[in-house]
């Protein structure tokens, strides 16, 4: 549903800073915050550090998990005062595994206008040098820091062909390559980004199994903060395209429903998925 935009309202910014290297803050992004009325930051401290780096002078306010839902009313209510207001989380982009999703979703239901100042981002950053398919990715931000829940959720990924895209911290990184190579495979690829454009920046490209050994052996590198880009299951799509070729050699002496019911109960793929590709080729 279209929701129009409220006039002489305020405007809220969603602002990329930098992840590591200051010079990675755009232009526009200085001239957004120089310009804007309020700038909520996860972290005030960080924020001002970044500031006062370019010279810039701005009234700040933190605005955090633990506080969003409290002042959510208040800045809604200096939007349609006319303010315009910048959202920044500590590094990266806003709510990619940080706050700010309550506020943005509430700001667009109620018609103000929000809008994005690009920039930089770990996840994509790491992506793009990972050397690993990126045309196809899915980003799952921080897995739960209790080793079942971990388990869990990896489980839930085992057959996913996407690429894999993860946060981690230092303090959990030994233990998470440990559940990942026990879960997805050691011989799954990976790549290990670590302190992203910082001074110690490192990459770490090999398999899970090499990616656990290389951090164990290292304290440095279990140090910082991480991006793990991993690798799809390769068997599922394998197992697609065997399917396909089933269907195939089915599709002159069944009718559609028939052959793709009979290569879903052979295969583990969606039936539906099946019929429709089925009815695609006819129509071709």
């Amino acid at each position: 549903m279209f929701q129009p935009i409220m006039d002489n309202s305020g405007i809220l910014y969603v602002v990329a800073t930098p992840i590591g290297n200051l010079s990675d803050l755009s232009e526009r992004a200085r001239m957004i915050i120089s310009e804007a009325d309020l700038v909520l930051c996860e972290d005030t401290r960080q924020t001002i550090r970044l500031l006062k780096a370019y010279g810039i002078t701005a009234k700040t306010r933190s605005f955090h998990e633990h506080n969003e839902n409290r002042l959510l009313r208040w800045v809604l209510q200096q939007l349609s005062d006319g303010q315009n207001i910048v959202l920044v989380s500590d590094a990266g982009t806003p709510l990619i595994s940080d706050p700010g999703f309550p506020l943005v979703r509430e700001a667009r239901n109620q018609g103000f206008r929000v809008s994005p100042v690009p920039g930089p981002n770990a996840a994509i950053a790491a992506l793009s040098v990972s050397g690993i398919p990126c045309h196809r990715f899915c980003f799952e931000g921080f897995l739960p820091s209790q080793a079942k829940r971990r388990q869990k959720a990896l489980h839930t990924l085992r057959n996913e062909s996407r690429t894999l895209v993860f946060h981690e911290s230092s303090h959990r990184i030994e233990e998470c390559l440990k559940d990942m190579a026990d879960v997805l495979g050691s011989d799954r690829p990976v790549m290990v980004g670590r302190e992203i454009t910082k001074i110690h920046e490192t990459f770490f490209l090999g398999d899970l199994g090499e990616a656990l050994h290389f951090t164990c052996s290292d304290e440095n590198q279990r140090k910082g903060e991480f991006v793990l880009v991993v690798g799809g299951n390769p068997d599922v799509d394998l197992e697609w395209q065997r399917a396909c070729e089933l269907l195939d050699r089915l599709r002159p002496s069944l009718p559609s429903s028939e052959a793709s019911r009979i290569v879903s109960e052979t295969f583990s793929v969606n039936r539906k998925r099946l019929y429709r590709r089925m009815i695609e080729r006819e129509n071709d």
